[in-house]
């Protein structure tokens, strides 16, 4: 068995040899990826034996001191090393699980065959020999890693609340690109989508992105990856922490992403290609990046069983999870634009029903409880309520100006928690289609994105931002291959983050209350009578109210444009008990423009 499958990337390989049959790989420590690969049944993706559908590769994990219990579905692997080998055919198999506690973990394997084993949960099912029964078990140390990389963090979860937090209790707030959304029609991944006769003038090189590639970042077969792993480190690079991408467009705009071996085949997986999809994606954990998984695209939602959580979406959905679920800071989003199921009969065969049921199906199989979305065509509310899975909403607005992002995201927010459960909710396509963030080329300020759609997400409670790239514009939604293309944009982002991060805003105890200031348009974020953040659209001299408020407070501004350091101004300081005047922004020729003020409790 190959001793270097993860060489490529980058990690210190620690392989303990269980028996001649299983082997540990990766580093056994907390939050880092550990692997366990067995010698199971030779076979390949095109066997009349369908290896991803007859058997069924379940691992039973237990940490002896506490007894925590967690079961991490498993995949065929072909050779253990398809992404540098292409390999098709092989008797490798593999589980990847993420320890969250140090000390000795144990485990059993099951390993089962049968008539459509992968998706059945029948206690039936006969035993698939090899690896079946086997046990072992491991010791996790602590962490080494620090700063950005999420292995520092933990797994980041919803709570309960609005802003997802990770396992060591930090909050994470999100801003990054929701575009181009065939991030992943990359010609240096295997597959036959770059000229299989479906928009193959649509896929990718990002050459634009060669030259942020660095010495030690991984590739495979020997120099292929640069370009998309240089595209990760320039969002990185712009203090950027979060991208989306589809794993299926069959039938979509683009129509080159997808997880099979080809266009028309969806019971059979692509291993190699799904093998450098990884080699992306931890690349991406690495640098703190959130993974937004958009799993269905609105032209292909209906395509896998009819829009119904049968055969094929159970498939499919599993293969995603054995993968790629052990990542440490994602979401599934289930559905791009999802369908209308107000109309008679619904735009596709799909009704809020399905949705559910798709949900539940996910949360089921997931081991790590990831944080579980929709993007709305339909609104969000027959997917309300305590005892749906949903714990979020991936909001799409729809106005050039982006003067609907604050408002939609109060209304989500407000609607869930209303019907009984609170929704951690990102907007991830602020804007309309056509526009939405446009070029630094023809906008260079990014006035209206920062100030209704940056800002404004934020000051009603979003735990983050996504940003779409109108479809009328150069370097769009499908045909972006350059992230400088929106690079002022990027360092603007940057400057928002950095306000909450650095001056450790307490938002999960905050409210919107845009009623206490006294400028009509204009934001208020608040924790009563301990701290306020008010963002002034225009300047210009507010009043907060503070009539109910007893104490006193210190004033501080910052430039949402230039960030920096708080600044303070002639006002430096004001008292509760009456409406009180924050005073001018600071920076005289600048007044009229946009700022942020932070009040908070002496």
């Amino acid at each position: 068995m190959n001793q270097n499958i993860l060489v490529c990337i980058g990690l210190l390989l620690v392989s303990l040899k269980i028996s001649n049959a299983q082997e540990i790989q990766g580093e056994l420590k907390k939050w880092h990826k550990v692997t366990l690969a067995f010698e199971g049944p030779q076979t390949s993706e095109s066997a009349e034996e369908n290896p991803f559908l007859e058997y069924q590769l379940n691992v039973t994990f237990t940490h002896s001191q506490t007894n925590k219990r967690t079961v991490i579905p498993g995949y065929f692997a072909a050779d253990g090393n398809a992404a540098n080998s292409s390999a098709e055919s092989g008797h490798v198999w593999k589980v990847h699980f993420t320890p969250d506690q140090i000390g000795e973990w144990t485990y059993t394997v099951s390993f089962k065959k049968g008539k459509w084993a992968a998706i059945r949960t029948s206690s039936k099912l006969k035993s698939g020999s090899f690896m079946d029964g086997k046990s072992g078990s491991f010791k996790v140390e602590d962490t080494d890693k620090s700063g950005r990389d999420f292995r520092s963090k933990g797994r980041l979860q919803y709570t309960g609340q609005r802003y997802l937090k990770f396992q060591n209790g930090e909050y994470f707030l999100k801003c990054g690109s929701d575009a181009p959304e065939n991030f992943l029609a990359y010609d240096k991944f295997d597959g036959n989508f770059q000229n299989d006769g479906h928009k193959d003038d649509l896929v990718k090189t990002w050459s634009a992105h060669l030259q942020d590639w660095q010495e030690g970042d991984p590739v495979w077969k020997g120099d292929k990856g640069k370009e998309i792993i240089g595209a990760i480190n320039y969002l990185a690079s712009k203090g950027m922490n979060a991208f989306s991408f589809l794993t299926m467009n069959i039938s979509g705009d683009d129509q080159n992403v997808f997880p099979y071996i080809d266009y028309d085949t969806w019971d059979r997986f692509d291993i190699s290609k799904l093998d450098q999809w990884e080699i992306v994606f931890e690349h991406a954990d690495h640098l703190g990046m959130f993974l937004h998984f958009k799993t269905l695209e609105h032209e292909n939602q209906g395509l896998l069983d009819n829009g119904g959580t049968g055969l094929y979406t159970k498939l499919y959905y599993r293969e995603l999870i054995a993968r790629f679920g052990h990542h440490l800071a994602l979401n599934w989003n289930l559905a791009e634009e999802t369908g209308d199921w107000t109309e008679t009969p619904p735009t596709f065969p799909i009704d809020a029903a399905e949705r559910i049921r798709l949900a539940e199906y996910v949360a089921e199989i997931d081991p790590y409880n990831h944080h579980i979305v929709i993007h709305n065509g339909a609104w969000f509310d027959p997917l309300y309520g305590q005892n749906k899975k949903f714990t979020g909403a991936s909001l799409q607005t729809n106005k050039a100006d982006f003067s609907r992002v604050h408002s939609q995201t109060l209304k989500v927010i407000n609607d869930a928690k209303k019907a009984g459960k609170v929704w951690a909710v990102a907007v991830d396509e602020p804007g309309d289609a056509q526009h939405s963030l446009i070029t630094d080329a023809e906008d260079p300020n990014h006035d209206d994105a920062r100030k209704n759609g940056l800002w404004g997400a934020m000051m009603a409670g979003a735990w983050g931002t996504e940003w779409y790239f109108g479809y009328k514009h150069p370097h769009s939604d499908l045909s972006c291959q350059d992230y400088r293309s929106r690079d002022l944009f990027w360092e603007q982002g940057k400057i928002c983050l950095d306000f909450f991060n650095t001056n450790k805003i307490p938002v999960w105890n905050m409210e919107s209350k845009d009623e206490l200031i006294s400028s009509s348009g204009d934001y208020v974020l608040a924790d009563e009578g301990k701290v306020y953040v008010i963002f002034l659209k225009n300047g210009g001299e507010s009043y907060l109210n503070l009539e109910s408020i007893s104490g006193n407070f210190e004033v501080f501004w910052y430039n949402p444009r230039q960030g920096g350091d708080l600044i303070i101004s002639k006002v430096n300081s004001i008292t509760g008990g009456a409406k009180q005047s924050l005073g001018l922004p600071p920076v005289k020729r600048e007044r009229n423009q946009d700022w942020v003020c932070l009040v908070k409790k002496i």
